[in-house]
């Protein structure tokens, strides 16, 4: 872990931690809600727009209040533009690749964040892991590849998809990276409302510029007349994209990159749960063994930080050299 995180309170870290698992894993429910009313397209434009009001609220109260970061010396902003870039495309890639492959596909791909944040965190960042810690996460990562597998009913693979799925995949990985490398330079409010001004200029004109076209521009305002689109629309926006990204973030600031990786994992043991009690969906052996198995990891990755020389490069410290 960063340094003791920088004297922010282990009992904070892994709150945001929890709380951004149970966020995350809380978003398929919300969708499925919304595509009641809406496709996809729409509702992204609406959960954008949700994460926007969000940020404009969030940002003028810390400002009113002088509790928003301010920092002096050099700051490349094309390094801030760089980490919401990367959430950005892999939202992008993940909405294309539906076309093609299929939800279960897109899960058993996304496992696999971990694995492309490794490998991208050590060979740009130069992120060492102990041996304790790339046990836990390749024990993680198949519970959830195991997990996932045998919870789908059919599995057809369409190569076409899984690439585009396997590309999403890894921009999400470069985003995390870029958000650790990124620390100290740039708050995780800046990458949120970079996110979230970014997201929102290229979803909502879309959805807007696609609903003149087709002759169709009822299907905008339509789902507002629905208050449980509006409640799960808010609830993506707010929870799944400006606090998850905040919380993400702020993980990254704060932990290595395969710890905090690896509560992204966890989120989708948390799908399975809420569909479970809230949706009434079965729950069979593996679930509680897979379930299990990721518990004890993320406990373990909890407790296996490496050594603080092996955290790797930051912009701060590439700045501090460049001025030397």
């Amino acid at each position: 872990m960063s340094g003791g995180t920088d004297g922010t309170s282990k009992l904070k870290l892994y709150s945001v931690a929890v709380i951004f698992t149970l966020s995350i894993g809380f978003a398929f429910f919300g969708i499925k809600k919304c595509a009641l009313y809406a496709d996809t397209l729409t509702i992204l434009s609406y959960r954008y727009l949700a994460a926007l009001l969000g940020v404009i609220v969030w940002v003028a109260v810390a400002k009113k209040l002088g509790k928003y970061p301010e920092h002096s010396g050099p700051r490349p902003k094309g390094k801030l533009y760089q980490t919401a870039a990367f959430y950005i495309l892999f939202m992008i890639l993940q909405i294309f690749a539906m076309f093609f492959a299929t939800s279960i596909e897109g899960a058993i791909v996304y496992a696999m964040v971990p694995i492309f944040a490794k490998i991208i965190g050590r060979v740009v960042l130069g992120e060492k892991s102990t041996g304790l810690q790339l046990f836990f996460i390749l024990m993680t990562v198949s519970a959830l590849l195991v997990l996932v597998i045998l919870n789908a009913t059919s599995i057809e693979l369409n190569i076409t998809g899984l690439i585009i799925m396997t590309i999403s995949s890894i921009f999400m990985a470069c985003n995390n990276v870029s958000s650790r490398y990124v620390r100290g330079v740039f708050a995780p409010i800046e990458i949120t409302a970079t996110i979230a001004i970014g997201g929102s200029a290229i979803f909502i004109p879309a959805a807007v510029i696609r609903a003149l076209v087709s002759g169709n521009a009822a299907m905008l305002w339509e789902p507002l007349k629905h208050g449980e689109f509006v409640f799960w629309a808010a609830f993506l926006g707010i929870f799944c994209i400006l606090l998850s990204a905040q919380f993400m973030a702020f993980m990254l600031a704060h932990m290595e990159i395969i710890q905090s990786t690896v509560f992204n994992s966890a989120s989708t043991l948390v799908s399975i749960i809420a569909g479970a009690l809230i949706l009434g969906e079965p729950l069979y052996w593996y679930h509680f063994l897979c379930g299990g198995i990721i518990i004890v990891c993320v406990i373990g990755m909890i407790f296996a930080p490496s050594k603080k020389e092996n955290e790797g490069r930051s912009l701060g410290e590439d700045l501090e050299k460049n001025k030397g």
